[in-house]
């Protein structure tokens, strides 16, 4: 699935999280997405929203500080709207596969579209 080799399916190979790890985050994503999601919007090459129910906020900004810390060229911007949660990800040109990847692994974990 993954074009970068990773593990976690879609970490590129310049990701600082420990190979033993990445499954562990994957599944993390994953969680967030099968217990929270409600849409995913592609706003441009670089660019998804994930709507979010308002009640995964405090884990959806613990995971988004974790994943930057380890793969620094995303961006996650929040704003709220009344029960929803919307997160901006954002990447640079050179790394739109990555996010074409989680953007596929999160619309996989949306009801009704079965899991990866």
């Amino acid at each position: 699935m993954t074009p970068t080799g990773s593990s976690l399916g879609w970490a590129p190979n310049a990701c600082t999280l420990p190979t033993a790890q990445q499954p562990l985050r994957a599944a993390e994503f994953d969680t967030l997405f099968t217990t929270a999601l409600r849409a995913v919007h592609r706003l441009g090459p670089g660019r998804v929203r994930l709507v979010l129910d308002g009640s995964a906020e405090a884990s959806a900004r613990d995971l988004a500080r974790r994943e930057t810390e380890c793969c620094s060229f995303f961006t996650f911007g929040f704003t709220h709207g009344d029960d929803r949660l919307q997160l901006d990800v954002v990447v640079p040109d050179n790394h739109v596969e990555v996010l074409d990847a989680l953007a596929d692994r999160a619309t996989a974990n949306l009801p009704g579209q079965g899991h990866p």
